[in-house]
């Protein structure tokens, strides 16, 4: 019996329980619980929260073999995609590898979806999404496409592999990976501290100050290698960047190919920036001069962990290619977690190490005293403030509030960047951090989450996008507009909304928020009637999308 199957199992059967509306539309039980293991799967390949991966999902007919979709945020000029198809088997106690004909549907899928001269018929849930992707692709954006394909079986067999080479995509823009219940499972699993060894080449620097240390010194690919085998992502739990090997870029496979190189590989200490790792304590022998074997404590990886992960696969797929002679530079800091000061201190290292690209920092931010102290405030109103992914909560969903989803509610409402909230989130706890969150308390905090996800529920009505075809572009600015609505209905400004009124507030919001949200569809459709005044029935999705990407409306609005 392959205990992991039965415990996602059981684990997403409550999912069906506890979230019936997601699954309201489905009479057939097998489909409601084969639908809960894809949000499940999503939840945890791209490490977010349930309510996010929810939104992701993209099944049913017409969907193109992609079940679910994700479009990360731009930077420079690409933009990360990732497409999920999920199989789901019901017998627990047999073996399947992954249908080797889904692989080819999601590989015949690419050819089409992200050629904006192609015509394809889709779903309301897939449409929309291709359109933005076809939209930012027109304006020159570059789509880094990753393939997540999950079962809780085996991964695809060798015809699959076929399938995959034979589309010729370029191994720097596309890549495929399976994802599958012993990986939920690692994920849902609580992390222990890593306490293990490594040796070292050569000589070693140690300096001591202000009672921390901090050790440079080089060690070989393939002794990084067997780390990563052993303890895999656990090592990257404080790693920001931890799922860069899912959300595949071109310096993955640029370190690929200098291991591959037979003439770079003896130079990859000088082609790549290291590893950086951070331990409570570490010993050696100090009477030996060079060669040090460490022995560490607490061990996590907090930067280089796509390097980590690169390194990892390579060996796995060259077990003939001898890699003891290729070295990285390793940099190990020793700080004691004790006490608030050492703490911060470990927050502060690891953004400091991160901060070369933009990149979601929420789990950083934990700590710090602004999240904190929203935390108790969320929590004296009753519900309860999610700072870290991957937390656990006695409330219902309703009443759970995970940071990342305050940061995109309050900068698209009381802060009116309703595009950058949607199209910027890694942003949100980076440089934006400070933006989002100064002068908001635990009410508008609430407040701004309750008119955000009551806009993003309708987002998916079938019958409210065929009254209004940019609704599935524009829910950010409708929460935006409905949130001033409620301001100006309840006669107050942002400041006046605190602990003492947010019930009275609250209440309003649930009594009223039918009529406020169609007041806020009649604004924007009033604005892109003065922007596009031959209507937008017949306007380009494309050309749709890209508006509200833009936040052309913001000027018009503001008018308004």
């Amino acid at each position: 019996m392959d205990i992991n199957k039965h415990i996602i199992d059981q684990r997403i059967r409550k999912i069906v329980s506890d979230k019936p509306e997601w699954f309201e539309k489905m009479k057939d039980e097998r489909q409601q619980i084969s639908k809960s293991f894809l949000i499940l799967s999503i939840a945890s390949a791209l490490e977010m929260d349930i309510s996010e991966a929810y939104s992701c999902v993209t099944e049913g007919g017409g969907d193109a073999g992609i079940d679910g979709l994700y479009i990360g945020d731009t930077t420079d000029s690409e933009f990360t995609v990732v497409l999920v198809q999920s199989k789901y088997h019901f017998n627990l106690e047999k073996e399947y590898n992954f249908p080797d004909n889904a692989v080819l549907k999601v590989v015949n899928s690419i050819g089409v979806l992200f050629n904006p001269q192609k015509d394809i018929d889709l779903n309301p849930l897939l449409k929309p999404k291709i359109d933005e992707i076809r939209s930012l692709i027109m304006d020159g954006y570059i789509p880094i496409i990753k393939c997540i394909l999950l079962n809780n079986g085996k991964e695809w067999q060798n015809e699959g592999r076929q399938h995959i080479e034979n589309a010729g995509f370029p191994k720097n823009q596309v890549s495929f990976s399976h994802f599958n219940h012993e990986d939920v499972a690692k994920q849902l699993q609580s992390t222990k501290p890593i306490n293990d060894s490594i040796s070292l080449l050569g000589k070693s620097v140690i300096e001591n100050f202000d009672f921390k240390r901090v050790l440079v010194g080089k060690a070989s690919v393939s002794e990084i290698g067997k780390l990563m085998q052993r303890h895999g992502d656990s090592l990257l739990e404080k790693n920001i960047r931890k799922f860069l090997g899912v959300n595949k870029n071109r310096v993955n496979q640029s370190i690929k190919e200098t291991l591959l190189n037979n003439h770079k590989r003896k130079n990859f200490y000088f082609f790549n920036n290291g590893i950086t790792m951070l331990c409570s304590k570490f010993s050696h022998n100090a009477l030996q001069n060079k060669n040090w074997q460490l022995n560490i404590d607490d061990l996590q990886i907090i930067n280089g962990g796509q390097t980590s992960k690169t390194i990892l696969q390579v060996i796995e797929e060259n077990p003939n290619i001898d890699f003891s002679n290729t070295t990285v530079l390793l940099r190990l800091y020793e700080v004691s977690s004790d006490d608030e000061a050492s703490k911060t201190l470990t927050t502060d290292i690891t953004i400091a190490t991160n901060s070369q690209t933009p990149v979601d920092l929420r789990d950083l931010r934990a700590n710090d005293s602004k999240q904190q102290s929203l935390g108790i405030a969320v929590k004296q109103l009753e519900y309860e403030y999610i700072t870290k992914k991957g937390t656990g909560s006695l409330l219902s969903a309703s009443k759970t509030i995970p940071s990342s989803v305050a940061a995109e509610a309050i900068f698209t409402t009381w802060k009116i960047k309703p595009q950058l909230a949607k199209y910027k989130k890694r942003e949100l706890f980076g440089k934006f951090y400070e933006e989002v969150f100064k002068d908001i308390n635990g009410a508008q905090l609430i407040i701004a989450v309750l008119v955000y996800r009551y806009c993003d529920s309708n987002r998916k009505k079938y019958e409210l996008i065929q009254k209004h075809k940019h609704i599935p572009y524009s829910n950010y600015f409708i929460a935006m507009i409905s949130s001033q609505i409620l301001l100006k209905e309840k006669e107050i400004a942002i400041n006046q909304l605190t602990h003492i009124n947010f019930v009275e507030i609250k209440n309003y919001w649930d009594t009223n928020k039918t009529v406020i949200y169609n007041n806020a569809i009649n604004i924007i459709n009033k604005a892109l009637t003065e922007l596009f005044p031959e209507g937008i029935d017949d306007l380009d999705p494309r050309r749709l999308a890209a508006t509200f990407r833009r936040g052309d409306l913001l000027t018009k609005l503001a008018m308004k």
